[in-house]
């Protein structure tokens, strides 16, 4: 085989595998009561309190491991749920004296969304299982859900049932049942992620103005509308080009479909936030000069308000 023959297999066998973090599925949670309300907003919204979770029930960190020691087998890294809870706690009081210098809002981010953004991982993995209990003994049925960290689109999922009459404990029962379904689960897995790293990651941009700029999208800068310019930056920032210009005003103007790079040229992880700043420096300097505030929801979204800070 020549050099350049080989080049596109030693190039796939040094792909990179995605990140992992491993959870209980909302419904799982929703069972077992743990369950609690976020202020989103003002509009209340219920959801997983993961630290309850992993607090109180015997099986999860056990089922958790078990998991994840199938993924670590075949290659796939892991990020620890559990961990990643713990120290984002530490870190909590200080994010809740983080407010905006214009406006005085604080930020608002989901329980999950905090955990994403701090474990960074590109794929939730999400378990649900039942024990069905008879006299000879018992099994186990579960679903197997694997989520996009950044668009939380569901990419990957596998169902079963473990064998009848067993008398093993849950965790157990759990790796056999998902050992037997796991090899379909993983190629989805890493379908998603390959077609991640040669199209892009896909995230959301929303460019915005706040009402006390004396400008708006539709001002001329250098003879081009500030819109166009920004549409200028984003065909040449976006993994081919790819993004779709869903709605453009004359106050806002939001993209969809992005896709960006997975990596940066010092093979540094890039999500929204990353993407957005380079969007934020562009519009920074000359022939612009904008002040331009940096938000994120979540992993995948980033907004920039223009005007103020």
């Amino acid at each position: 085989m020549t050099a350049a023959l080989m080049l596109p297999v030693l190039a796939f066998a040094q792909a990179k595998k995605p990140t992992l973090m491993v959870l209980p599925s909302d419904n799982w949670c929703e069972q077992r009561f743990f369950m609690t309300t976020f202020d989103n907003q003002g509009t209340k919204q219920k959801v997983p309190n993961y630290k309850q979770a992993f607090q109180e029930d015997t099986e999860i960190g056990q089922v958790i491991s078990k998991i994840g020691s199938l993924m670590i087998d075949r290659g796939f890294p892991l990020k620890d749920a559990e961990q990643e809870i713990k120290a984002i706690e530490a870190r909590t009081a200080e994010d809740n004296m983080l407010v905006s210098t214009t406006s005085g809002s604080s930020i608002a981010e989901s329980p999950l969304d905090k955990l994403k953004n701090r474990a960074k991982a590109d794929i939730v993995i999400q378990i649900w299982w039942k024990v069905n209990k008879t006299e000879q003994g018992k099994s186990v049925s579960f679903v197997l859900e694997a989520f996009d960290a950044y668009t939380s689109k569901r990419i990957a999922a596998s169902t079963g049932n473990g064998a009848p009459n067993s008398t093993e404990i849950v965790p157990v029962l759990l790796q056999n049942a998902i050992t037997a379904n796991i090899d379909g689960f993983v190629s989805q897995l890493q379908s998603h992620f390959d077609d991640m790293f040669n199209n892009g990651r896909e995230i959301l941009l929303t460019v915005k103005k706040w009402n006390s700029w004396d400008k708006d999208m539709e001002t001329e800068i250098d003879g081009e509308e500030i819109t166009e310019h920004i549409n200028t930056w984003m065909q040449k920032n976006t993994v081919k080009g790819r993004f779709n210009r869903s709605d453009a005003t004359e106050n806002i103007i939001r993209f969809d479909q992005v896709k960006i790079p997975l990596y940066d040229a010092n093979n540094n992880a890039i999500d929204a936030r990353q993407f957005g700043k380079g969007l934020q420096k562009y519009l920074k300097t000359a022939p612009f000069n904008f002040e331009v505030k940096l938000m994120t929801r979540g992993l995948g979204e980033a907004i920039l308000v223009l005007g103020e800070k």
